[in-house]
């Protein structure tokens, strides 16, 4: 596709980054009351069934995900036009997601525009390497890498490193406004907490909060991983990269079943969300359907998205993913060329 048709397709969506104030309300009403009866139903049923305060906690833990599409549009500023009624409601769904407001808008704002960028990788998204860095890297790194990669930590403690390490933390160039949103946020999330506790006590509320934050923190992780990370997603230098490209070819359309639609807030529509996040959540699925170009971004599935598992590091010569077992013998004989090299500087007597 040219540049000219690829600008022309962002202007297509144009139609649709405007918010619809009553839209935005009834999303409000069918996905934060939810949550809250269905974490009061989750504590109430502790004398009944501790199965059934699991089963409720996982609902709950799903519309979770659902608020945090609420809070990320706010962070686009997409949910509202009012900027300053994104910003309370950002920041408290913010303290309901355990996700700094401000901070993350930062963050999540130069993701958009440096993704499937190879020299601007680092801020707001997963880490990846390529085979040459990987191979020319030493042992730690790539042991780190490696551990990093690990599904059983990116999607196991990384949930919980991502709501009580990164997200509690400034970072160190952050601004006072940015500072103050994120102890405003801390401060919120102690106090709800603590009532919590006092309400209920300590062994009702990790029974309950636990599983809710475990498995929202999965989903999210897993959500986000999976829409950048297919095996021909476009990923190119600075010189050769495309914003619009990049949001296209760089993007997924994850096509779930309607009930995980409608959880996940159609993010599964990220290619349109990465050619425009103007464009709120409950619009994406209209511009997809309206725009016969954007139907031809790769498509992925529950049962094909389970592939991306093994795409560990980008191959920048075949353009696509490959596992850490095809980089093997690429390994190797790096190995086997330093320590030639070894050799003939040090030969033995």
């Amino acid at each position: 596709m040219s540049k000219q048709k690829l600008a022309q397709l962002k202007k297509s969506v144009a139609p649709y980054e405007n918010s619809d104030a009553k839209s935005s309300v009834r999303q409000i009403f069918n996905t934060i009351p939810p949550f809250i009866l269905l974490w009061f139903l989750a504590y109430q049923s502790l004398s009944v069934s501790i199965w059934l305060t699991l089963a409720l906690s996982i609902v709950a833990a799903g519309f979770v995900v659902r608020i945090f599409i609420i809070f990320h549009d706010c962070c686009h500023g997409s949910f509202f036009k009012n900027k300053k009624i994104n910003n309370i409601l950002g920041t408290i769904t913010g303290v309901i997601t355990m996700f700094p407001y401000e901070k993350w808008k930062r963050e999540h704002s130069i993701h958009h525009a440096t993704s499937s960028n190879l020299d601007k990788r680092g801020t707001g998204d997963v880490w990846i390497m390529t085979v040459d860095e990987y191979v020319e890297a030493p042992l730690k790194e790539r042991l780190a890498y490696r551990l990093y990669r690990n599904p059983l930590v990116m999607f196991g403690l990384g949930p919980i490193y991502l709501f009580f390490v990164t997200n509690r933390m400034n970072r160190k160039d952050a601004r006072k406004k940015e500072r103050m949103n994120t102890y405003l946020i801390n401060a919120s999330i102690v106090a709800v907490y603590s009532a919590m506790i006092w309400l209920v006590g300590w062994q009702a509320f990790l029974i309950v909060q636990a599983p809710i934050l475990f498995v929202a923190g999965s989903l999210g992780i897993w959500l986000f991983y999976v829409q950048h990370q297919f095996e021909d997603s476009y990923f190119e230098d600075e010189s050769e990269w495309d914003y619009v490209k990049a949001a296209v070819d760089g993007s997924s359309y994850y096509k779930l079943p309607k009930v995980l639609q409608w959880v996940t807030g159609n993010i599964g529509y990220h290619h349109v969300h990465h050619l425009s996040p103007r464009v709120p959540n409950y619009n994406l699925e209209k511009a997809h359907e309206s725009t016969p170009p954007l139907q031809k971004a790769t498509t992925i599935t529950v049962s094909s998205s389970l592939e991306s598992i093994r795409f560990r590091l980008y191959d920048e010569n075949k353009k696509t993913f490959v596992s850490f077992k095809e980089v093997k013998p690429l390994l190797e004989k790096a190995k086997a060329g330093m320590k030639l090299k070894s050799n003939r500087v040090n030969p033995t007597r």
